[in-house]
């Protein structure tokens, strides 16, 4: 580079060496308000942050949300509308064996399986309607996620911070938690072509020890003081390089937004060595606290969302669980009252903790997998794949709770009434955030990109 000295040199490489432990967090990085130059909202926002509660496989609607009485008296045959496109062959129909009764005020019918969560009924908003493109695992978790399945954009989460930065400078803004690697790992939470500052931060909380679940995140070599000056210098050396490059006009803008990136992400790792592991540690709740949300990694994923959520970060994302849990082609029956068991008191217990803080009213609970299941049978007692039509909840944060939305047909195959894309939900998220889906946009390759491409409707009759 043109006019430097050695000693200059010298003193990046050896900053280099020193804040790599720094970056060794993961994704960390820094995500303040004024961070963002998109920063705020366009209009009043009604949720201020989203807990994602992922079924990363895909639950079976109509053993949980939309019961459907007729599969029991048709139960073998196949008929013409289950000829949809499905990932594999299916059989005739194969009812679901679980009861529901009609819970709360609103009388919305709930599964048997979900006993406690029925209890909350009346704040939930059920989707019955969903529907997305394609009956594949990686591209349905790149629509559900990034909004198309193309694996090159940048997933939800990197758009709400960019729109709107976090909350807490000392946390990332956006976090993916999530007891191993679920099927694509790492694109699903990507920024892409968005400032790398956006991306998720990934958490394995297999084990609910802090120092376990962020390695790296303590810099035993030098005190707090030292690494301020180390950052504070790296700035300026920054500073110092960007001012000449823009008067040589040797630079693109793009490698000095990456180093700015970069900056961040080690301001970020520094602060969270004092914040993060108070933010991550489940043993400063109380024991009742740790005994409604009960036992299991999806229990302490629940619990964690909560702390982060009521310590300003944005957005949070909690898998069930490794690779595809919900992935029932087999067995289906055996399987579902095990997966339900592990969720229904976990998140009965982040709704009711939720409200007795204050906190529900401003923040979204969004519940679901990438897609359904049939009405038809694979392997006897599975099911396959079905995006043709799904149920989906929210609750708090601004959407009308006690109700429901759209319908599938007689036996469940497709939506039929108020059909509600992946974009149409994407669009609804940004909206209840206080983001047009429309206005919100990143110039790139010669053309303006948002989560929702070309598409999208705010569904407003959800919306309180």
């Amino acid at each position: 580079m043109p006019n430097e000295t050695n000693s200059t040199i010298d003193r990046r490489q050896l900053l280099g060496q020193l804040g790599g432990g720094m970056g060794m967090l993961g994704a960390a990085h820094l995500l303040a308000s004024e961070s963002s130059p998109n920063a705020g909202p366009h209009f009043p926002a009604k949720a201020k942050r989203v807990i994602h509660l992922f079924m990363n496989g895909g639950p079976y609607q109509g053993d949980l949300f939309d019961p459907k009485p007729l599969l029991e008296k048709y139960a073998g045959t196949r008929p013409p509308g289950a000829d949809l496109l499905t990932e594999r062959p299916t059989g005739g129909l194969l009812p679901s064996p679980f009861q529901f009764r009609r819970r709360g005020e609103s009388g919305i019918p709930v599964s048997e399986l979900l006993p406690k969560l029925s209890q909350h009924i009346d704040d939930i908003c059920v989707l019955r309607s969903l529907h997305a493109d394609n009956p594949n695992h990686g591209p349905a978790l790149l629509q559900m996620n990034n909004g198309t399945i193309t694996p090159t954009r940048p997933s939800m989460g990197a758009w709400f911070l960019y729109g709107l930065g976090s909350e807490n400078a000392n946390l990332p803004g956006y976090v993916v938690l999530c007891p191993g690697r679920p099927v694509r790992f790492s694109i699903l939470w990507n920024s892409a072509f968005l400032p790398s500052e956006y991306q998720g931060t990934y958490i394995n909380h297999s084990t609910i020890d802090p120092e376990k679940m962020l390695p790296h995140l303590r810099n035993v070599r030098w005190d707090r003081q030292t690494q301020r000056e180390q950052l504070d210098l790296l700035r300026q050396l920054n500073a110092e390089t960007t001012a000449a490059q823009a008067s040589t006009h040797s630079a693109p803008h793009r490698d000095r937004s990456m180093l700015d990136a970069r900056l961040e992400s080690m301001e970020t790792a520094f602060r969270m060595q004092f914040e993060g592991s108070e933010a991550f540690d489940l043993n400063r709740e109380t024991k009742q606290t740790r005994a409604a949300y009960g036992d299991g990694h999806f229990a302490n994923g629940c619990l964690l969302a909560r702390r982060l959520a009521e310590r300003g970060v944005r957005f949070v994302q909690v898998y069930y669980g490794n690779g595809q849990p919900w992935d029932t082609h087999s067995g289906h029956d055996g399987t579902v009252p095990k997966l339900c068991k592990n969720i229904d008191q976990p998140i009965a217990a982040l709704i009711a903790d939720l409200k007795s803080r204050g906190m529900l009213e401003d923040t979204l609970i969004v519940w679901g997998g990438e897609f359904g299941r049939t009405p038809t049978s694979e392997n006897g007692n599975g099911r396959d794949h079905n995006h043709h039509g799904f149920s989906m909840w929210m609750a708090g944060g601004g959407v009308k709770g006690g109700m429901t939305y759209g319908e599938t047909d007689d036996f469940g195959f497709r939506a039929m009434v108020d059909k509600m894309h992946v974009h149409d939900l994407h669009a609804t998220i940004l909206h209840l955030l206080g983001l047009d889906h429309e206005r919100l946009t990143y110039r790139h390759a010669g053309r303006d990109f948002r989560l929702t491409d070309v598409h999208g409707r705010v569904v407003d009759e959800i919306i309180a």
